[in-house]
């Protein structure tokens, strides 16, 4: 009996010890995807027609969904770039995560295109193209970068990227026909043209390298990063895609009268006339890169072998002429850029693997951009991150709901405008604002049946509401950098 129970265990271990090998063997050989994440910026969770845009339509985008999964319940870093990206690139949310607001190393409150000196992200954190490099993925990255200024740690190349090529600080991206740019570490200065600007269309120029990118690595496993400036203001676009909206749009004034005067200059910002009209175009022109996208992979046979994600780093914008309120770019949710209420922070998303993820179907998994890096380290057969706050969608993704872990919450900071917080709970939604004027209450929503914020529940849920502060002071890890308030208190 002895000499069986030890028979039956040793087969046992022999089986277990075969599928592991077996598994291991079949992440090993199978073929990687390519990934393509395109990242627009200041792109609302309304601005898309396949989200529900009704003043101009985004067809290839559209296209996009309906050869993918569209995400109802996707959450941006936060609410401005810089930190929104780090989240995406590390894996933490804003409470963890290095870099946490849009900041120079200079002291001067602005960078615009003299300065140069993001905060950089510290080259000891692990970021997503690196894990992918180590899976054997040559990375690009093509448009706007902002976690770390030239010749600082932070900067495109020490974070993971074999190739570059855009703004490496996000001030000067503020600037669609700027005097440089950068391809890797060199400085490419740009001429000037018949208009009186330097070089040519911004998003012209990064559109052609992401398109020579797919051309040189369509023979290996490659990630990606088209990193549109668009449409962020300033809102400038050439004049012939103007022209397309010109009967269509109405010109109209900016967002309650902010920024107005000649081309709604503020700052750094020099917007053309007829805002409006120039943010139909710009998104129409990232719409139509999109499709040029699209199409190279279809005539390099890439389409089934390459997952192309759409998103946008937070809400709305109202600088530079900008009026979310004319387009309904938050759709049914409140605020925008710079709030923590939902248009600041969910964003569209869209994933398109074809033959992998169903076609036209939708998804109201609670995301965030912390999950990607989870995510896609799954999709390339890597260990999981030891220290992410993301939850791999993988499952989502493959339609297999029952396997998907969900989050106990999701949490932000915003440090900008004296403070805030919010967290999500399921369906309950926390805001705290004004921090560091010396604000403790809570607001609180039911998502539920309240997708626009409207109705403050705090008072009739101590309950809800003590367990949303518990989050919110345990959520928060204390930086030198970048001080919340209260929290850093000692």
């Amino acid at each position: 009996m002895l000499r069986q129970c030890v028979g039956l265990l040793v087969f046992i271990l022999l089986v277990c010890t075969s599928c592991s090998q077996s598994q291991n063997s079949n992440i090993e050989s199978r073929k990687l995807p390519n990934i393509i994440f395109v990242l627009a910026d200041d792109l609302g969770y309304g601005d898309l027609s396949c989200y529900g845009q009704k003043k101009f339509n985004t067809p290839h985008i559209d296209l996009l969904a309906k050869s993918g999964m569209l995400f109802t319940n996707h959450y941006a870093g936060t609410s401005v770039c810089s930190p929104s990206r780090a989240s995406l690139m590390t894996g933490q949310h804003t409470g963890h995560v290095a870099i946490r607001d849009n900041r120079s190393l200079d002291p001067s409150p602005y960078g615009f295109r003299e300065r140069e000196g993001q905060f950089p992200l510290p080259d000891s954190i692990q970021t997503l193209p690196e894990v992918l490099k180590s899976r054997g993925y040559f990375t690009g990255a093509f448009g706007k970068w902002g976690l770390g200024g030239p010749g600082t740690e932070g900067t495109p190349n020490n974070q993971g990227f074999d190739e570059f090529y855009g703004y490496v600080c996000q001030s000067l991206a503020h600037n669609y026909y700027p005097d440089h740019l950068w391809h890797n570490d060199e400085k490419v200065l740009l001429s000037g043209n018949d208009e009186g600007r330097f070089g040519s269309y911004s998003p012209d120029l990064l559109h052609e390298k992401a398109l020579e990118f797919i051309d040189s690595n369509k023979d290996q496993p490659f990630f990606l990063f088209v990193s549109s400036p668009l449409p962020h203001a300033e809102l400038i676009v050439p004049t012939e895609e103007m022209d397309k909206f010109k009967a269509s749009i109405s010109p109209g004034k900016p967002f309650h009268g902010v920024d107005e005067g000649p081309a709604f200059r503020k700052g750094g910002l020099a917007s053309q006339d007829q805002p409006h009209v120039a943010f139909a175009a710009m998104v129409s022109v990232l719409d139509k890169q999109l499709g040029e996208i699209m199409e190279k992979l279809r005539k390099l046979g890439l389409v089934e072998n390459t997952i192309v994600i759409f998103t946008s780093d937070n809400g709305p914008h109202q600088e530079g002429g900008g009026d979310p309120a004319y387009f309904n770019s938050n759709g049914p949710l409140r605020g925008i850029k710079r709030d923590l209420y939902e248009g600041g922070i969910r964003v569209p998303l869209i994933v398109s693997w074809p033959g992998t993820i169903e076609a036209g179907s939708t998804n109201a998994h609670i995301s965030a951009f912390w999950d990607f890096y989870p995510t896609l380290s799954e999709v390339a057969g890597a260990k999981k991150p030891p220290k992410s706050d993301g939850v791999s969608f993988y499952p989502a993704l493959l339609g297999d709901f029952d396997k998907q872990q969900t989050h106990d919450y999701l949490y932000w900071e915003y440090h900008g405008e004296a403070g805030k917080q919010a967290v999500r709970m399921g369906n309950w939604k926390a805001v705290r604002k004004d921090i560091r004027k010396g604000n403790r209450s809570i607001e609180l929503f039911d998502l539920s049946n309240d997708e626009g914020e409207t109705t403050n529940l705090a008072d009739s849920k101590p309950d809800v509401i003590a367990k949303a502060d518990s989050i919110m002071k345990n959520a928060h890890q204390p930086n030198a950098e970048f001080k919340l308030g209260y929290l850093d208190e000692k």
